[in-house]
């Protein structure tokens, strides 16, 4: 069973963008953080990341080089969970940021990280319980994408990563049941909350745009 809470006392009101690889996440965040600066984007990666988080950014490196690769020899599922586990945390402590009234908008949250790891071959793990009572957003931008239009993007296999497919090499059958799967997984984690779903788009500033006005009512 999954269980929630909502978010804690004095936890400031936060938006999350979730959607399936390649999905255009990291596009629409950029295009926050250029045209609307005084939000808070929350996330992992690096281009979003201040100067005292670059330790994440290693992690992330580290996890793509060396933790993934050697997943079933050098480092177990468990190690994977713990490194990933980071980048969570680093997400939610960003949430208490936005204390002082400034909208935070927030790359995938735990919810996908959760997925994947779910999808790894760890369905059931202590650590997901603890991630599943973490602050909840007020609502979520899901970001649809086609598994075609995703297959095009990841340069037909050529820069997915373990987490993104399915086997040792990605090919199309295994990229599109892993992404198809992912999406079911993600769904299940944010079937609890309110969710604005964006179909797919090829207009970054009015994908932005349609957000910024969503949250704006939300906000008041």
């Amino acid at each position: 069973m999954i269980r929630r809470t909502g978010a804690a006392a004095g936890t400031p009101p936060f938006f999350v963008l979730l959607g399936p690889d390649y999905a255009g996440k990291s596009s629409v965040l950029a295009e926050f953080a250029a045209s609307t600066p005084e939000w808070r984007i929350v996330s992992s990666d690096r281009e979003f990341l201040d100067p005292g988080h670059a330790l994440i950014a290693r992690l992330r490196r580290d996890l793509m080089g060396d933790v993934l690769p050697g997943l079933g020899g050098d480092y177990s599922l468990d190690f994977m969970i713990a490194v990933l586990q980071t980048a969570v945390l680093h997400l939610r402590d960003g949430i208490g940021h936005g204390a002082d009234g400034t909208p935070v908008l927030m790359d995938s949250h735990y919810y996908k990280m959760l997925a994947k790891c779910r999808l790894s071959g760890m369905d059931e793990h202590p650590m997901f319980d603890w991630w599943r009572t973490f602050p909840q957003p007020r609502r979520v931008f899901f970001l649809e994408v086609s598994t075609e239009t995703a297959w095009r993007r990841s340069r037909r296999g050529g820069g997915a990563n373990p987490l993104e497919h399915y086997g040792d090499r990605p090919d199309r059958m295994s990229f599109d049941a892993f992404q198809t799967d992912l999406r079911k997984a993600m769904w299940q984690e944010i079937e609890h909350l309110p969710v604005t779903v964006i179909e797919e788009q090829h207009d970054v500033v009015g994908t932005a745009q349609q957000i910024r006005e969503v949250i704006a009512g939300e906000l008041g």
